[in-house]
């Protein structure tokens, strides 16, 4: 008994200091979106004390609700969320596969692979945005101008002229202040969190059973089909772990989005609750509470998915 009793009474302090961190902000954000709480009022100026007199029920609720963007910032999250799980999860395959055999500079590839996933959000987003999607500076409007250039010169020629002067003349897009800017956030995101993914996967497939594909190669089985049939149920596990450990990451994206567009045409309920934080701490706190339930829908699919593949 004594011998249960001392690991128990050791991992009490963190416990208690784990349920803390947890319960207390929850227990505030909760008693907020019940009652009227601004941080500025002219004419009410009660409200900008969070008293219990101010209590409004679910009216901040209800106001979210109504909010021209609160529809919007949930079909752009699972959007963004949706999108990079995909990509992030089809690249790491495909990469870790490739870099998964013995090449000259292999352990050079590694290292350059895997150092996107150590660059801080806001730099990538700054990088991405003005470096690379720039429509007059960055390497996509460069791009284009050097394609429509190529274009305009082959429009000389005797018999292709004719087809190419039927080519219209490309413009590049602007990632900034519209729809197209989540566009831009699914891009950035994924380049930063595919390394995260081809690490798992590399080391998943470093104990994968080369006698089994030995054996099908001898039953005359194509590369796809070993790739099918071992590879990807060997990698069931990590992807999904992998598509937990992004999901909880990607819910929460804020950087990326302020710094690429502002929040024009392209919100998340992150950001979507930092504009109500500006003033409206009620509709903020509503807001959280919203995310929290989505969040938790969104990890009891993935858990029961987790679990599933853990079981197999």
């Amino acid at each position: 008994m004594a011998d249960r009793t001392l690991p128990k009474l050791l991992q009490t302090p963190a416990v208690i200091l784990l349920l803390i961190w947890m319960i207390v902000p929850l227990s505030m954000t909760l008693y907020f979106s019940f009652i009227r709480y601004v941080l500025s009022s002219t004419n009410r100026p009660e409200w900008t004390t969070p008293a219990l007199s101010n209590w409004r029920g679910f009216g901040n609720y209800g106001y979210v609700l109504k909010a021209k963007d609160f529809l919007f910032a949930i079909q752009n999250s699972v959007l963004i969320v949706g999108s990079i799980l995909i990509l992030t999860v089809l690249l790491g395959l495909a990469i870790a596969v490739l870099v998964n055999r013995n090449f000259p500079g292999r352990g050079i590839v590694r290292v350059l692979l895997i150092s996107p996933f150590f660059v801080m959000p806001a730099v990538n987003a700054v990088l991405w945005i003005n470096m690379i999607l720039d429509p007059v500076l960055g390497l996509q409007g460069l791009a284009v101008g050097g394609l429509n250039s190529l274009i305009d010169g082959l429009r000389d020629f005797p018999v292709l002229g004719y087809f190419f002067n039927l080519w219209p003349t490309l413009e590049p897009i602007s990632f900034r202040a519209t729809q197209t800017s989540a566009y831009a956030v699914i891009m950035m995101v994924t380049w930063q969190w595919t390394p995260f993914a081809v690490l798992i996967f590399m080391t998943s497939l470093q104990s994968e059973d080369e006698s089994q594909k030995e054996a099908a190669t001898l039953d005359g089985a194509s590369n796809w089909s070993k790739f099918i049939n071992l590879t990807v149920p060997h990698l069931g596990r990590p992807i999904a772990i992998v598509i937990m450990i992004q999901s909880i990451f990607h819910l929460s994206l804020y950087a990326e989005i302020e710094i690429v567009s502002r929040g024009n045409g392209n919100k998340n309920l992150p950001y979507l609750i930092g504009e109500f934080a500006n003033n409206n701490i009620g509709a903020a706190s509503a807001t959280g509470i919203f995310a929290v339930i989505l969040a938790n829908i969104i990890a009891i699919f993935l858990l029961r998915m987790v679990g599933k593949t853990l079981m197999d």
